[in-house]
């Protein structure tokens, strides 16, 4: 086993995904962090606070590439946060006069916490993204299949005929909502961190409300009415989003993995050489994309309490949450982008089983057919009556192993009111599908919207 396996070499390959691991990775946050105290020394040249000639030396030096990652993982096992031993670093780079300046009326949090926010955004921009190309995977699929009939399941069992665009409209719509919570909450997360000790921006006197509003907009970021260090309900409802997010996808996922079964076969995973095959069994074509996509949103699930519970900090900076919310958050990014980049590629290339759905259909001699015929029968024999003769020709199809048209078609109470061409309609699955031609038209146009 390995600790975390969406952070190995081998098992990486299987959970999470190589460009969220990038965007995530210890090496991308110290060179935000960087990014953010060059950024803030910019802000205040600008300002007249440091000498325009030190915030050029402090930005050429914030290099990822210049620090010295032994020294700093040193300072932060002795500090339990890498902020002092990267300043001091940058200071040394930057030379004397220039290094004096840095990090200038800012605290540790702020630089960690907005370092955060940059990280963020870019996981946020690739979640955007392939998000998008889900939805037009799926909305493919909706388009193709608007009016293949197939078996509507619930409990397990057979119920009433659906179309398999129907039951991809059900997938689609839910992720377009979770497209319209992000970009919702976009505004609520990618917001500045800059308040000092303990948020008041003391160190800056009068001039910390500049500069705070001049790095947020040298960082492209909104300004927060007040500083958030200890208000983590932006955090927190990303994290609680990718939950859902998770759900959302493990929808798919888990109707895949079931279409795929021996037993129905209406559906499976794009084959390649090799993909979901057995070390012992050559038949087997397991769904194991489907089952990756599921681990990951439960796990990913999993992670929402912790940071949940990150949010209760006390008094102006707590002691402990800001631990639990790093050992919580990132792992719930990789883990739900991990899910979504293992279904994109199997929604644009899911293999449909349109003849199967029919034979499928036609199991149990056509029995799935009966609230239809149930319905048929009722404006004339009643609702009650109706569903005792279609519940006895159920029966009866069902132990003389024939089609329920057959069975119906022998009872004198369904023949004084329906002849061969009546029960052939009331029996025909393409008959009724109730509105779901008409839902899959609503889902595709808000798709397009």
């Amino acid at each position: 086993m390995t600790v975390f396996p969406a952070d190995a070499p081998i098992h990486g390959a299987v959970y999470g995904s190589p460009a969220m691991r990038a965007i995530l990775a210890e090496r991308a946050g110290l060179a935000r962090m960087l990014d953010v105290e060059a950024a803030l020394a910019r802000a205040q040249a600008r300002l007249g606070l440091i000498p325009a000639e030190a915030a050029a030396a402090i930005t050429e030096a914030a290099d990822i590439d210049r620090l010295d990652i032994q020294a700093l993982a040193a300072a932060t096992a002795s500090m339990g946060f890498p902020t002092v031993g990267l300043v001091k670093q940058l200071s040394a780079l930057a030379g004397a006069e220039a290094g004096r300046w840095t990090h200038w009326g800012a605290t540790t949090q702020d630089i960690l916490d907005t370092a955060l926010v940059l990280q963020l955004r870019d996981a946020i921009a690739l979640f955007e993204a392939d998000l998008a190309r889900l939805a037009a995977a799926l909305a493919a699929l909706v388009r193709a299949h608007r009016d293949t009939v197939m078996p509507g399941r619930t409990h397990a069992q057979a119920a009433l005929p659906i179309t398999f665009g129907y039951k991809a409209a059900l997938w689609l719509d839910p992720l377009l909502t979770m497209r319209e919570r992000l970009a919702q909450l976009k505004p609520r997360v990618l917001k500045l961190q800059f308040g000092g000790a303990v948020g008041t921006l003391a160190s800056l006197g009068a001039d910390g409300p500049r500069v705070a509003a001049e790095l947020a907009s040298e960082l492209a970021l909104a300004l927060p009415a007040i500083p958030w260090h200890v208000a983590r309900d932006g955090i927190a409802e990303l994290g609680c989003w990718c939950g859902m997010l998770g759900g959302a996808l493990a929808k798919p996922a888990t109707d895949i993995l079931w279409l795929m079964q021996s037993e129905v076969a209406e559906a499976s995973e794009p084959a390649a050489p090799g993909k979901g095959g057995s070390s012992t069994m050559p038949q087997k074509r397991n769904p194991i994309g489907c089952e990756v996509v599921i681990a990951q949103a439960r796990a990913a699930q999993a992670q929402v309490p912790p940071l949940l519970a990150a949010m209760i900090h006390e008094h102006e900076r707590g002691a402990g949450p800001m631990q639990m919310e790093q050992l919580a958050l990132g792992p719930c990014l990789l883990l739900a982008h991990g899910a979504l980049a293992t279904l994109v590629p199997i929604a644009e290339g899911l293999e449909v089983d349109a003849a199967r759905m029919r034979r499928n259909l036609a199991m149990g001699g056509g029995v799935i057919m009966a609230e239809a015929v149930m319905m048929g029968l009722a404006p004339a024999l009643g609702r009650g009556a109706a569903h005792e003769v279609v519940h006895h020709a159920v029966a009866v199809a069902q132990a003389g192993g024939e089609t329920l048209a057959a069975a119906l078609g022998r009872d004198a109470r369904v023949a004084a009111v329906l002849d061969q061409a009546g029960i052939a309609r009331l029996t025909d699955p393409a008959g009724y599908l109730g509105s779901a031609g008409a839902f899959c038209d609503a889902v595709l146009a808000r798709a397009a919207g």
